[in-house]
């Protein structure tokens, strides 16, 4: 049993002293806990426990005071392979303060949600270097510090390489050269001796790996001591092994049998040079993996404009704060969200929403903070700074979609941990084969065929197809405008049979518009839409504010203006009397209707609002409102039903309304008149009736159905996105971005299963070609070097096929903001 240990947890949800005692008695009825006491005016807990902190958060959950659960980020230097990540995950995890860890290979990096108050993140990176990867916290908008010694890095192993290859190819020339071409063979002969060509080789290969090999053995070593060896351990084992062989063949060869005295010097340099070959061409691959992340944290400009006392003075970023006053000259970058208060300007928004028309901007617009000034200035009044504003929320979201573990990952990681500890049982077995099977001499064929297949079986793409895939495919789903919240969702998109839309604010505008005028008896339009304007300008309805924008700016005055319910308005303007109203208050006021009742009819059947006025007792017009089609929205649904899927509606509209909106999009199923709880019977149905389904709403009202839904897609602005309930949100509010967001999935886990058809197929036909199963056809065996190049450039293409989902366009491209068409008829 673990040994007794004091925390201290941060508790939510105490309201009053006598919370105290109900979270006290929770905690000690937990078995293990010998002492519990509860503060309430820090809201904290001093356990005394010797079980599992999860033991103590259930609970906590379970009495209605649950513990605080953060996240962090860990940088972590020396990993190489998959076995590395499992490593990682067993050592974070055993700490019992830590609710669940997540590490990514291609990003280097490990996202920990953990208790509060039960431990920090700075021993969190300790636990992390303590297993013999250091680490530390990072954060997500400051990468300066951490480009920097990525870039170091890089630089090192570089140098280290070019080392490696100036001291190996001599030796590759000394001992190849020989066997490829006799007369160069006679010639060493002749000249300095094959024993002294055999010291030069042993002089230049013991540098090497004393050298830039060394890291090999320093890391592999021990972990082979620890019981759970990764890839390091194969590489100083392999390396290590022909290089013993070589220096007993060189000094002490009479105690090996007859004929077997051979030198592997060539092998065991090259094996390193080639590795390292690999590790620098796959850490070039992997540095444009996270481009995008490190396009938006370069968005954010240093310093800012802010207004002093009538002045603007340059501040750094970090000291504005809410409620300042900034000044955005033409072509700069917005420091943080704002509004508007003076100016007028386009601002170009495509980072954050993938639009590539720039927004107009005037007094009282939002502006986000790392988009890009046009041509006008603007003073701006910060309303969201450092963490809060949105660009900072993309990038935690994208990071937190890059560093997710999806379902197919999970496969993987059980294969990897025990893969290397079977590799090397391969090894020992193809050696125990040739020794007591192969021909004469035994002993050399042996050590080549061992050593070929530790070295060419490392897993290194295995560890990559899946994380370098999901780096690159967020990444270039953010700079389309589509974010990823939730890792899985990538995984879960693709799988999506049935796509079920809400109706206002989704596929509409949710706003609505006039959509045509129908005069008659001889009225003119424009005298009839000042009328209409004035007589609604006294009412707050959306339909009457639809006719009121209709109008022109200034409306004439009225007199005796009179609403009546459930039937519509009377007023006098400019002399007129005027009605505006339905049926009923047309018949009620003796107004005949017969040339306009049946486009009444055919306009109420394509979803619209018919609205009658009459002037001076005669009809005058019939005015349709309607909430008009977002731009794209056809064109979306056109291209979703060419991807296969079923389109569904859900809505608590009118019947008749959605139905005829459903008929003009070609929507295949219709559910309206539903309350929120009716939305998620029919998003229940439909999943039953279709399989996997996605829904997509405005994020706000639709947040019930978005979390029901297997995945829940939100939609809106840049400046109003809901992130909380979704799994995905699309930053603009064109619908075309649902395309891009299935697009994207399909694309990036149809480079996971090629990735890891590639991985796990090369390790399958390689190692028995390693192991000399085409000895008896061929008469050769795999060299040990070239089953390093082989692993190496495994490693290479998986990461360069993964860097393909960078070239990835938008399968439809969305529309300009803030240009809607209308049609108006005459």
């Amino acid at each position: 049993m673990a040994a007794p240990r004091t925390t201290q947890l941060k508790i939510s949800g105490m309201g009053c002293a006598s919370c105290v005692g109900r979270v006290e008695t929770a905690l000690r009825d937990v078995p293990g806990v010998s002492d519990a006491t509860v503060n309430f005016a820090t809201e904290t807990a001093q356990v005394t426990y010797d079980g599992k902190v999860s033991a103590l958060t259930d609970a906590l959950t379970l009495a209605g005071y649950p513990a605080n659960v953060r996240q962090t980020s860990l940088s972590i230097g020396g990993m190489n392979c998959a076995s590395c990540v499992s490593k990682i995950e067993r050592a974070l995890a055993a700490d019992p303060s830590v609710v669940e860890a997540q590490v990514n290979l291609a990003s280097e990096s490990a996202q920990v949600s953990y208790v509060e108050g039960a431990i920090d993140p700075q021993a969190l990176a300790q636990l992390c270097t303590d297993a013999g990867y250091p680490a530390r916290v990072t954060d997500a908008t400051a990468d300066t510090s951490a480009e920097r010694a990525k870039t170091k890095e890089a630089a090192a192993l570089t140098r280290a390489t070019m080392l490696a290859a100036v001291l190996a190819l001599p030796v590759f020339v000394l001992e190849m050269g020989g066997h490829m071409i006799p007369a160069f063979h006679h010639w060493l002969h002749a000249t300095i001796g094959i024993h002294t060509s055999h010291l030069i080789q042993f002089a230049l290969t013991t540098v090497l790996l004393l050298g830039p090999g060394r890291v090999f053995y320093a890391k592999g070593i021990p972990s082979l001591l620890r019981g759970s060896p990764d890839m390091n351990a194969l590489v100083a084992l392999g390396t290590g092994a022909a290089y013993l062989f070589s220096v007993t063949a060189t000094f002490a060869p009479q105690i090996l049998p007859q004929g077997s005295a051979n030198v592997y010097y060539e092998a065991a340099s090259v094996i390193v040079m080639l590795i390292l070959l690999g590790r620098v061409l796959e850490a070039r691959a992997k540095g444009r993996t996270g481009a995008a992340i490190r396009k938006l944290v370069g968005l954010q400009p240093k310093t800012a404009r802010v207004e002093v006392d009538g002045k603007f003075v340059d501040r750094p970023i970090a000291d504005i704060a809410v409620g300042d006053i900034l000044q955005i000259r033409p072509g700069e970058r917005v420091p943080v969200d704002g509004d508007v208060l003076e100016g007028t300007s386009y601002v170009d928004e495509s980072m954050i929403t993938g639009e590539p028309v720039p927004v107009g901007k005037s007094p009282d617009d939002q502006v986000v903070g790392g988009t890009v000034n046009g041509t006008g200035a603007l003073r701006v009044h910060a309303t969201r700074v450092g963490a809060d504003t949105v660009l900072a929320q993309v990038i935690r979201m994208v990071e937190q979609a890059q560093g997710a573990k999806l379902p197919i990952q999970g496969l993987v990681d059980r294969i990897t941990a025990w893969f290397v500890p079977l590799v090397i049982a391969v090894a020992l077995l193809t050696i125990a084969i040739w020794l007591v099977f192969g021909p004469a001499p035994a002993l050399p064929m042996a050590l080549v065929t061992g050593v070929s297949v530790l070295i060419i079986a490392c897993p290194c793409a295995m560890g990559l197809a899946t994380p370098t895939s999901i780096m690159v495919g967020t990444g270039r789903a953010a700079e389309l405008g589509v974010l990823f919240r939730k890792g899985d969702a990538l995984q879960q998109l693709q799988q999506a049979k049935v796509i079920a839309f809400d109706k206002t604010g989704t596929l509409t505008l949710g706003r609505p518009e006039l959509e045509s005028v129908t005069t008659v008896n001889g009225f003119d339009r424009d005298v009839v839409i000042r009328l209409a304007a004035a007589v609604e300008a006294r009412s707050e309805h959306p339909i009457a504010t639809a006719i009121t924008r209709a109008g022109p700016e200034e409306v004439p005055d009225l007199s005796e203006f009179e609403s009546l319910t459930g039937l519509g308005v009377r007023a006098k303007v400019e002399g007129h009397d005027v009605l505006l109203g339905s049926p009923r208050l047309m018949a009620q006021n003796a107004i005949e209707l017969a040339t306009l009742s049946a486009e009444a009819d055919h306009r109420a059947n394509q979803g619209a609002t018919p609205l009658f006025v009459a002037i001076d007792g005669r009809a005058a017009a019939l005015l349709a409102v309607s909430d008009p089609i977002k731009p794209g929205t056809q064109q979306t649904l056109e291209r979703l039903h060419a991807m296969g899927l079923t389109l569904a509606m859900v809505t608590g509209d009118n019947a008749r309304t959605a139905q005829a909106l459903a008929d003009k999009l070609g929507i295949d199923h219709v559910t309206a008149e539903v309350l929120p709880d009716g939305k998620l019977a029919a998003i229940s149905g439909l999943r039953d009736q279709f399989g996997t389904l996605a829904f997509v709403g405005d994020g706000i009202n639709d947040a019930p159905a978005l979390a029901a839904a297997d995945i829940g897609v939100a939609i809106g602005t840049g400046t109003d996105v809901a992130i909380e309930t979704a799994d995905v949100v699309l930053m603009s509010g064109d619908l075309r971005g649902v395309a891009n967001a299935v697009e994207i999935s399909r694309r990036t886990m149809r480079n996971i299963r090629q990735n890891l058809g590639w991985a796990f197929g090369y390790n399958i036909l390689l190692i028995p070609v390693a192991a000399g199963a085409l000895y008896p056809i061929s008469g050769h065996l795999l060299s040990p070097a070239l089953a390093a190049g082989a692993m190496a450039l495994s490693s290479v293409f998986v990461v360069s096929n993964a860097l393909r989902l960078r070239r990835v366009r938008a399968s439809l491209p969305e529309a300009p903001q803030g240009h809607e068409t209308q049609e108006v008829t005459p």
